[in-house]
């Protein structure tokens, strides 16, 4: 008899970075049986992730088109999820987050009548211009979902203030706690050659020499909120400069999103100076190396801020409001925007008081302990066994 299938989509790097560890979870089980479907919303950095975790995708949408916009994104992928749930035929999907693959594949799947998983689920800003279109997003896949597979119990708790039936609701802890305690014991094993990450991302020897190698602090910055487009990415430039400017040993590393919106502002502020080196996007195995070896980090990822406590790495958030609040809580991570004042002042906290830098990075990360993927397998068995 067959095993019952679970079909586990991703579109992002995010998604496919947090969907690694459930679908290993699965492919453990004896009672169900994983189909791994990438949308590639995000064709590149899709590839690069799967490829750091082995896994190849039973299906392949291939949806990403040059210039495409979000209501022809949308439409693709409710059409092309809708034909690979006919073929398949599972019993339950499985989304993760708040992306346009995530919304889209859950509309398929309720239209199809399929039981709806959804990993992360409560996560909340309750504003639905920031995160835009997240907030939307997730709002809609969660009354829809048969498991709202909840990080913490904060987020299960907006869950049941919003009346969505407690037995739906169960706190696993983050996934991405799973893959990156899974990539810091492969990296662990296998030893880092920081010659090889450099090259892959383009960093050029003077930085490796001076920064990896040396003594002198640098830190990490990732950017590409939509909310930030236009204004938000030229504070966010202007305050990267000021803090180069104000500490003359520091280093900035950034790699740059693709999209053309981060790129110009990106370049045209920051392109020229000596110290801030803009480099490609890099893939997630040399990410978590490059994070665990900053300072401190200035992001707007969500991800960035459930990874960076596990590796000690305090973090400034460039966002005017998280729905990850429980970073912020527990002292792992600040809210600073993209006001360069409140930027400065936070950085130079971390970068003059010592002492206070180190109480931050010893503080407990309030994201997880790895087994997250576990329970999400052990309660797909129960209820589809």
């Amino acid at each position: 008899m067959s095993k019952p299938k679970v079909l586990v989509v991703a579109g992002t790097r995010p998604e496919a970075v947090k969907m690694a560890p459930v679908h290993f979870a699965l492919s453990r089980s004896e009672i169900l049986e994983p189909v791994f479907c990438s949308t590639a919303q995000h064709r590149q950095m899709m590839d690069q992730t799967l490829g750091v975790f082995g896994i190849t995708p039973d299906v392949d949408l291939d949806l990403m088109r040059p210039g495409q916009t979000l209501p022809s994104l949308t439409a693709a992928v409710i059409e092309g999820a809708t034909k690979a749930l006919k073929e398949i035929k599972p019993a339950a999907v499985l989304v993760q987050g708040d992306t346009t693959t995530v919304l889209g594949t859950a509309l398929a799947a309720f239209y199809e009548r399929i039981p709806i998983g959804h990993v992360e689920a409560g996560l909340r800003t309750y504003d639905f211009q920031a995160p835009w279109p997240e907030e939307m997003n997730r709002r809609l896949v969660d009354p829809i979902s048969q498991w709202a597979f909840a990080p913490t119990e904060f987020s299960r708790d907006n869950l049941l203030k919003e009346s969505i039936d407690p037995s739906r609701c169960e706190v696993t802890g983050n996934t991405v706690i799973d893959a990156l305690l899974w990539i810091r014991t492969r990296q662990e094993g296998e030893g880092i050659r920081m010659s090889s990450i450099a090259d892959r991302c383009e960093i050029p020897d003077s930085f490796v020499k001076t920064y990896f190698k040396g003594d002198k602090p640098w830190i990490l910055v990732t950017g590409h909120r939509r909310e930030s487009f236009g204004g938000g990415f030229e504070k966010i430039c202007e305050s990267i400069l000021a803090l180069a400017e104000k500490w003359p040993d520091l280093g900035i590393l950034y790699p740059v999103h693709l999209n053309p919106s981060v790129q110009e502002p990106v370049n045209r502020i920051l392109g020229n100076h000596p110290r801030v080196c803009l480099a490609k996007p890099c893939g997630y195995y040399d990410f978590i190396w490059l994070m665990s070896q900053c300072h401190f980090l200035l992001s707007d990822s969500g991800g960035v801020q459930e990874e960076a406590p596990s590796l000690g790495k305090p973090v400034l958030v460039m966002r005017d409001t998280t729905e990850r609040p429980e970073g912020i809580d527990a002292g792992t991570c600040r809210l600073v925007g993209t006001d360069p004042n409140r930027i400065i002042s936070e950085a130079s906290i971390l970068l003059d008081d010592s002492e206070e830098y180190l109480r931050r990075s010893e503080l407990r990360n309030p994201y997880g302990d790895g087994q997250a993927s576990e329970r999400i397998r052990k309660r797909l068995e129960a209820d589809l066994g």
